[in-house]
């Protein structure tokens, strides 16, 4: 573990290799787990807002659960996450061909609205947890996330570098530069 700020960091962040191959999970990450996405506050009210103008992006599964359950919903271990359709996919997703993809994200970049799409999305398999007097920041490893590590280790990766622009999105510049400079420091204990 390093400490940046008020940050603790997974070693495995900059020792693993790691680049999403969605032609092999096939957007796995949208579809697999016990709840929605996770949310921070002020994406709740974003979602709230920002619904109008994600709904012609959404199938019809998507917008009747949204409508049902609202933007976002508190689950069952008291976070605020996403819907889910049915219990399976996020219901801000659509399908590209065989790929699950997010509708936010294409909404974004269609410039329909400002807001990317959760960090937690956006960090996976960087996963967050905020504690009293630090933030930790680790590698989730998971099963479908497999071509990924073949897709970084064939191609040379970091899992830090893979996701340099949601790390500064999160956390900022400054702290992505002490976080490369951790990583060659380490490198030169080798």
């Amino acid at each position: 573990m390093i400490q940046i700020g008020k940050t603790i960091v997974s070693l495995d962040i900059l020792e693993s290799k790691f680049a999403c191959d969605l032609t092999k999970c096939k957007g796995a990450c949208c579809v697999y787990g016990e709840s929605g996405a996770p949310l921070e506050d002020e994406e709740v009210e974003i979602l709230e807002k920002i619904y109008p103008a994600l709904k012609p992006y959404l199938r019809d599964e998507a917008i009747r659960t949204i409508e049902k359950t609202g933007t976002s919903f508190t689950d069952s271990d008291g976070d605020k996450v996403t819907p889910l359709i049915d219990g399976k996919e996020c219901a801000y997703t659509y399908y590209d061909g065989e790929i699950i993809k997010c509708a936010i994200e294409k909404a974004y970049h269609e410039n329909k609205i400002a807001f990317q799409k959760p960090i937690s999305c956006h960090l996976f398999p960087i996963r967050i947890k905020e504690y009293a007097d630090f933030t930790a920041v680790n590698y989730t490893r998971i099963e479908f996330c497999k071509p990924a590590i073949s897709n970084g280790t064939q191609n040379n990766v970091q899992l830090f570098v893979f996701l340099k622009n949601a790390l500064i999105r999160k956390f900022g510049n400054k702290w992505y530069e002490e976080l490369k400079i951790s990583e060659t420091l380490l490198k030169s204990k080798d």
